[in-house]
């Protein structure tokens, strides 16, 4: 196995780029998330109900793969709304707990003017390193 293609069942297929990579060596790769569903469907348009859904996101690429929250090294957000993001902190920590526990990896913020898919207003990379057998 050179590299395994990482797309969680009942997903909608991803179209141009892969939604994970798994590496022979453990790491995952998990390309940018955002807040809709494996239907690809935007069934919340808030900050923090699209930040939820990215991670639930990130979460079963993650499962699919083999692995779990805990295996998360690094998540890098992109943010279209710096303002939003800070003034609403303690949802932010919330809804991170609710999905992927007190496990804090690295991680980066960057506010973007835009992202690709006009609905989104937060997209979620992850690294992961899976335990090999």
């Amino acid at each position: 196995m050179a590299h395994q293609i990482i797309h969680p069942d009942g997903w909608k297929p991803a179209r141009g780029y892969a939604n994970g990579v798994l590496c022979e060596t453990g790491e995952l790769y998990v390309g940018g998330q955002i807040g809709w569903t494996e239907d690809q469907i935007f069934e919340v348009h808030d900050f923090i109900g699209q930040m939820r859904q990215a991670l639930r996101n990130i979460r079963a690429v993650v499962e699919a793969a083999g692995g779990a929250p805990e295996h998360i090294t690094r998540l890098t957000w992109y943010v279209t709304d710096k303002n939003e993001y800070l003034a609403r902190q303690a949802e932010v920590g919330a809804a991170y707990r609710e999905v992927l526990g007190r496990h804090f990896p690295a991680m980066t913020m960057v506010v973007v003017a835009a992202l690709v898919e006009d609905e989104a207003q937060v997209e979620i990379e992850a690294t992961a390193v899976l335990p090999r057998a």
